[in-house]
Protein backbone atom coordinates (compact mmCIF):
# COMPACT_ATOMS: atom_id res chain seq x y z
CA UNK A 1 0.00 0.00 0.00
CA UNK A 2 0.86 3.60 -1.17
CA UNK A 3 1.14 5.74 2.61
CA UNK A 4 2.74 8.69 0.94
CA UNK A 5 3.15 11.24 3.73
CA UNK A 6 4.27 14.66 2.35
CA UNK A 7 5.72 17.01 4.75
CA UNK A 8 5.50 21.36 3.89
CA UNK A 9 7.36 23.48 5.63
CA UNK A 10 10.97 21.53 7.55
CA UNK A 11 11.14 23.98 10.36
CA UNK A 12 11.40 22.64 13.98
CA UNK A 13 7.42 21.44 13.50
CA UNK A 14 7.72 19.53 10.59
CA UNK A 15 11.25 18.08 11.05
CA UNK A 16 9.80 16.87 14.75
CA UNK A 17 6.96 15.18 12.73
CA UNK A 18 9.24 13.96 10.74
CA UNK A 19 12.14 12.46 13.55
CA UNK A 20 9.06 11.07 15.42
CA UNK A 21 7.64 9.10 12.60
CA UNK A 22 10.91 7.26 12.25
CA UNK A 23 10.98 6.39 15.67
CA UNK A 24 7.43 4.67 16.50
CA UNK A 25 6.25 2.09 14.52
CA UNK A 26 4.17 3.38 11.78
CA UNK A 27 1.68 2.58 8.46
CA UNK A 28 4.07 5.29 6.65
CA UNK A 29 6.14 4.08 3.85
CA UNK A 30 7.54 6.89 1.83
CA UNK A 31 7.89 10.65 3.33
CA UNK A 32 8.70 13.50 1.19
CA UNK A 33 9.82 16.90 2.43
CA UNK A 34 9.26 20.27 0.64
CA UNK A 35 10.81 23.45 2.03
CA UNK A 36 12.02 27.43 0.35
CA UNK A 37 15.67 26.00 1.69
CA UNK A 38 16.36 22.84 -0.58
CA UNK A 39 19.45 23.17 0.54
CA UNK A 40 18.71 22.28 4.08
CA UNK A 41 16.35 19.51 2.82
CA UNK A 42 19.19 17.80 1.19
CA UNK A 43 20.80 17.88 4.77
CA UNK A 44 17.77 16.92 6.73
CA UNK A 45 17.08 13.78 3.84
CA UNK A 46 20.58 12.55 4.42
CA UNK A 47 20.36 13.04 8.20
CA UNK A 48 17.14 11.06 8.92
CA UNK A 49 17.78 8.29 6.45
CA UNK A 50 20.80 7.68 8.59
CA UNK A 51 18.61 6.71 11.26
CA UNK A 52 17.26 4.03 9.14
CA UNK A 53 19.32 1.29 10.35
CA UNK A 54 17.99 1.77 14.13
CA UNK A 55 14.46 2.59 13.17
CA UNK A 56 11.41 0.51 13.67
CA UNK A 57 9.45 0.63 10.83
CA UNK A 58 11.04 0.93 7.08
CA UNK A 59 10.46 4.03 5.50
CA UNK A 60 11.55 5.71 2.20
CA UNK A 61 12.69 9.07 2.92
CA UNK A 62 13.18 11.52 0.09
CA UNK A 63 13.62 14.95 -0.97
CA UNK A 64 10.20 16.89 -2.51
CA UNK A 65 8.49 18.48 -4.90
CA UNK A 66 5.29 19.72 -5.40
CA UNK A 67 4.33 16.77 -8.07
CA UNK A 68 5.15 14.75 -5.01
CA UNK A 69 1.95 15.21 -3.36
CA UNK A 70 -0.44 13.52 -6.61
CA UNK A 71 -0.68 10.26 -4.68
CA UNK A 72 0.11 11.33 -1.77
CA UNK A 73 -2.10 9.72 1.51
CA UNK A 74 -1.28 12.89 3.94
CA UNK A 75 0.19 16.62 3.32
CA UNK A 76 0.66 17.85 6.26
CA UNK A 77 1.60 21.61 6.36
CA UNK A 78 3.77 23.17 8.74
CA UNK A 79 5.08 26.22 6.57
CA UNK A 80 4.58 29.47 8.12
CA UNK A 81 6.30 32.13 10.99
CA UNK A 82 6.97 30.71 14.65
CA UNK A 83 5.08 31.89 17.76
CA UNK A 84 7.96 34.15 19.26
CA UNK A 85 7.94 35.20 23.33
CA UNK A 86 4.89 37.93 23.77
CA UNK A 87 2.95 36.69 20.31
CA UNK A 88 -0.40 35.05 20.91
CA UNK A 89 -1.15 32.46 18.04
CA UNK A 90 -3.11 35.06 16.76
CA UNK A 91 -0.70 37.65 16.16
CA UNK A 92 0.87 35.14 13.11
CA UNK A 93 -2.44 35.69 11.30
CA UNK A 94 -1.04 37.87 8.63
CA UNK A 95 2.08 36.64 8.42
CA UNK A 96 0.59 32.99 8.04
CA UNK A 97 -2.32 33.37 5.39
CA UNK A 98 -0.35 34.89 2.76
CA UNK A 99 1.83 32.25 2.74
CA UNK A 100 -1.07 29.60 2.48
CA UNK A 101 -2.46 30.19 -0.95
CA UNK A 102 0.15 29.41 -2.90
CA UNK A 103 1.30 25.94 -0.93
CA UNK A 104 -2.52 25.14 -1.80
CA UNK A 105 -2.71 25.69 -5.10
CA UNK A 106 0.26 24.06 -5.65
CA UNK A 107 -0.60 20.89 -3.64
CA UNK A 108 -3.92 20.85 -5.76
CA UNK A 109 -2.66 21.63 -8.96
CA UNK A 110 -0.75 18.10 -8.59
CA UNK A 111 -4.36 16.15 -8.55
CA UNK A 112 -3.76 15.37 -4.95
CA UNK A 113 -7.41 13.83 -2.93
CA UNK A 114 -6.19 12.96 -0.33
CA UNK A 115 -6.21 14.38 3.63
CA UNK A 116 -4.74 17.43 4.74
CA UNK A 117 -3.14 17.77 8.18
CA UNK A 118 -2.30 21.38 9.22
CA UNK A 119 0.03 22.51 12.33
CA UNK A 120 0.35 26.25 11.14
CA UNK A 121 -0.45 28.44 13.82
CA UNK A 122 -3.31 29.90 14.20
CA UNK A 123 -4.08 26.53 13.57
CA UNK A 124 -7.94 26.55 13.00
CA UNK A 125 -7.72 29.90 11.39
CA UNK A 126 -4.72 28.01 8.74
CA UNK A 127 -6.89 24.94 8.66
CA UNK A 128 -10.54 26.96 7.80
CA UNK A 129 -8.30 28.61 4.87
CA UNK A 130 -6.98 25.36 3.92
CA UNK A 131 -10.16 23.88 3.17
CA UNK A 132 -10.95 27.41 1.36
CA UNK A 133 -8.69 27.15 -1.47
CA UNK A 134 -8.50 23.36 -1.62
CA UNK A 135 -12.23 22.44 -1.81
CA UNK A 136 -11.92 19.66 -0.95
CA UNK A 137 -14.89 17.97 1.61
CA UNK A 138 -14.89 19.10 5.33
CA UNK A 139 -13.42 15.76 6.81
CA UNK A 140 -10.04 15.50 4.16
CA UNK A 141 -8.94 18.68 6.08
CA UNK A 142 -7.75 18.57 9.45
CA UNK A 143 -6.03 21.15 11.86
CA UNK A 144 -3.69 19.22 14.75
CA UNK A 145 -6.01 21.85 17.09
CA UNK A 146 -6.04 21.07 20.77
CA UNK A 147 -4.38 17.28 20.47
CA UNK A 148 -1.44 19.12 22.02
CA UNK A 149 -3.47 21.23 24.46
CA UNK A 150 -5.49 17.52 25.60
CA UNK A 151 -2.29 16.23 26.18
CA UNK A 152 -0.97 18.29 28.38
CA UNK A 153 -4.38 18.34 30.42
CA UNK A 154 -3.99 14.30 30.72
CA UNK A 155 -0.51 14.51 31.84
CA UNK A 156 -0.86 17.30 34.49
CA UNK A 157 -3.85 15.51 36.17
CA UNK A 158 -2.00 11.95 35.67
CA UNK A 159 0.96 13.85 37.32
CA UNK A 160 -1.57 15.30 40.16
CA UNK A 161 -2.86 12.13 41.29
CA UNK A 162 -0.60 9.86 40.15
CA UNK A 163 -2.65 7.87 37.50
CA UNK A 164 -1.25 6.99 33.59
CA UNK A 165 -2.58 10.17 30.87
CA UNK A 166 -3.99 7.12 28.95
CA UNK A 167 -6.48 6.64 32.01
CA UNK A 168 -8.11 9.66 31.96
CA UNK A 169 -10.74 11.17 30.11
CA UNK A 170 -10.39 14.85 29.73
CA UNK A 171 -10.58 17.07 26.43
CA UNK A 172 -9.73 20.91 25.84
CA UNK A 173 -11.84 22.16 23.08
CA UNK A 174 -12.22 25.63 21.02
CA UNK A 175 -9.61 27.73 20.32
CA UNK A 176 -6.19 26.23 20.16
CA UNK A 177 -5.17 29.29 21.77
CA UNK A 178 -6.10 31.83 24.84
CA UNK A 179 -10.27 31.27 24.52
CA UNK A 180 -9.70 26.97 24.49
CA UNK A 181 -11.96 25.54 27.34
CA UNK A 182 -11.89 22.72 29.44
CA UNK A 183 -15.56 21.26 29.58
CA UNK A 184 -15.08 19.90 32.91
CA UNK A 185 -18.56 18.25 33.04
CA UNK A 186 -17.65 15.64 30.88
CA UNK A 187 -14.12 14.51 32.15
CA UNK A 188 -13.78 11.53 34.16
CA UNK A 189 -10.99 9.31 35.49
CA UNK A 190 -12.15 5.78 34.69
CA UNK A 191 -15.97 5.95 34.78
CA UNK A 192 -15.65 8.88 37.97
CA UNK A 193 -16.59 12.21 37.61
CA UNK A 194 -13.44 14.41 37.87
CA UNK A 195 -14.55 16.11 40.86
CA UNK A 196 -14.61 13.76 43.08
CA UNK A 197 -10.67 13.89 42.54
CA UNK A 198 -10.11 17.62 42.48
CA UNK A 199 -11.44 20.77 43.66
CA UNK A 200 -12.32 23.81 42.05
CA UNK A 201 -9.24 25.27 42.74
CA UNK A 202 -7.21 22.22 41.14
CA UNK A 203 -9.23 22.25 37.92
CA UNK A 204 -8.92 26.17 37.89
CA UNK A 205 -5.43 26.21 38.54
CA UNK A 206 -5.20 22.97 35.91
CA UNK A 207 -6.75 25.14 33.09
CA UNK A 208 -4.66 27.82 33.46
CA UNK A 209 -1.36 25.92 33.65
CA UNK A 210 -2.60 24.38 30.05
CA UNK A 211 -3.69 27.84 28.65
CA UNK A 212 0.10 29.39 29.54
CA UNK A 213 2.13 25.59 29.10
CA UNK A 214 3.27 26.88 25.24
CA UNK A 215 3.91 30.54 26.19
CA UNK A 216 6.25 29.40 29.02
CA UNK A 217 8.05 26.67 26.77
CA UNK A 218 8.30 29.54 24.69
CA UNK A 219 9.79 32.34 27.03
CA UNK A 220 12.38 29.46 28.28
CA UNK A 221 13.73 27.95 24.57
CA UNK A 222 11.99 29.77 21.97
CA UNK A 223 9.49 27.68 20.68
CA UNK A 224 7.57 24.50 20.90
CA UNK A 225 7.42 21.16 19.02
CA UNK A 226 8.38 17.86 20.29
CA UNK A 227 4.74 17.74 21.66
CA UNK A 228 2.96 18.71 18.43
CA UNK A 229 5.44 16.46 16.21
CA UNK A 230 4.27 13.61 18.39
CA UNK A 231 0.77 14.15 18.58
CA UNK A 232 0.52 14.42 14.73
CA UNK A 233 2.59 11.14 14.27
CA UNK A 234 -0.56 9.61 16.49
CA UNK A 235 -3.01 11.69 14.12
CA UNK A 236 -1.61 9.86 11.29
CA UNK A 237 -1.48 6.39 12.53
CA UNK A 238 -4.96 7.14 13.47
CA UNK A 239 -6.16 7.71 9.82
CA UNK A 240 -3.83 5.00 8.04
CA UNK A 241 -4.42 2.39 10.32
CA UNK A 242 -8.16 3.54 10.13
CA UNK A 243 -8.51 3.06 13.83
CA UNK A 244 -11.52 4.91 14.43
CA UNK A 245 -9.67 7.28 16.89
CA UNK A 246 -11.62 9.80 19.03
CA UNK A 247 -9.13 12.99 19.08
CA UNK A 248 -9.89 16.44 19.95
CA UNK A 249 -8.62 18.17 16.46
CA UNK A 250 -9.99 21.52 14.51
CA UNK A 251 -12.73 20.05 12.16
CA UNK A 252 -15.32 21.57 11.00
CA UNK A 253 -18.39 22.77 13.15
CA UNK A 254 -21.30 22.71 10.57
CA UNK A 255 -23.92 24.86 12.77
CA UNK A 256 -21.75 27.40 13.16
CA UNK A 257 -19.14 26.65 10.48
CA UNK A 258 -16.16 27.25 11.46
CA UNK A 259 -12.98 24.92 12.02
CA UNK A 260 -12.23 24.46 15.89
CA UNK A 261 -11.22 21.76 18.12
CA UNK A 262 -14.06 19.48 19.05
CA UNK A 263 -13.27 15.93 19.83
CA UNK A 264 -13.80 13.84 16.45
CA UNK A 265 -13.46 10.16 14.96
CA UNK A 266 -10.29 9.34 12.74
CA UNK A 267 -10.13 6.83 10.06
CA UNK A 268 -9.08 6.67 6.54
CA UNK A 269 -11.02 9.22 4.93
CA UNK A 270 -10.48 11.59 7.93
CA UNK A 271 -12.73 13.45 10.33
CA UNK A 272 -16.07 12.05 8.91
CA UNK A 273 -17.87 12.51 12.47
CA UNK A 274 -17.54 14.98 14.87
CA UNK A 275 -18.46 13.74 18.71
CA UNK A 276 -20.90 15.98 20.09
CA UNK A 277 -20.79 17.19 23.72
CA UNK A 278 -23.71 18.05 25.95
CA UNK A 279 -21.81 21.06 27.74
CA UNK A 280 -23.30 23.38 30.92
CA UNK A 281 -24.78 26.44 29.82
CA UNK A 282 -21.22 28.35 31.07
CA UNK A 283 -19.14 25.96 29.43
CA UNK A 284 -21.19 26.64 26.00
CA UNK A 285 -21.46 30.19 26.59
CA UNK A 286 -18.01 29.75 26.53
CA UNK A 287 -17.49 27.67 23.69
CA UNK A 288 -19.31 30.09 21.57
CA UNK A 289 -17.42 32.94 22.84
CA UNK A 290 -14.35 30.99 21.33
CA UNK A 291 -15.93 30.35 18.21
CA UNK A 292 -16.62 34.45 17.79
CA UNK A 293 -13.00 35.04 18.15
CA UNK A 294 -11.95 32.27 15.63
CA UNK A 295 -14.84 34.15 13.14
CA UNK A 296 -13.58 37.78 13.80
CA UNK A 297 -9.88 36.93 13.42
CA UNK A 298 -11.05 35.06 9.95
CA UNK A 299 -12.02 38.07 9.15
CA UNK A 300 -8.74 39.52 8.95
CA UNK A 301 -7.28 37.19 6.41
Amino acid sequence: MNNKVVIIGCGNVGMSYAYALLNQRTYVNKLYLIDLNKERVEGEVMDLNHCLAYAPSKISINVGDYKDCKDARIVMIAAGANQRPGETRLDLIKKNASIFKDIIDKVMQSGFKGIFLVATNPVDIMTQITYKYSGLPTYQVIGSGTSLDTARLQLMIGKKLCISPKSIQAYVIGEHGDSEIIPWSNANIGLQDIKEFLSNKDLKKLEDDVRNAAYEIINKKGATYYGIGMALVRITNAILGNENLIMCLSVYDKTNKVYIGQPAILSKDGAKKVIPLKLTPSELNRYLQSVKIIKANLKKV
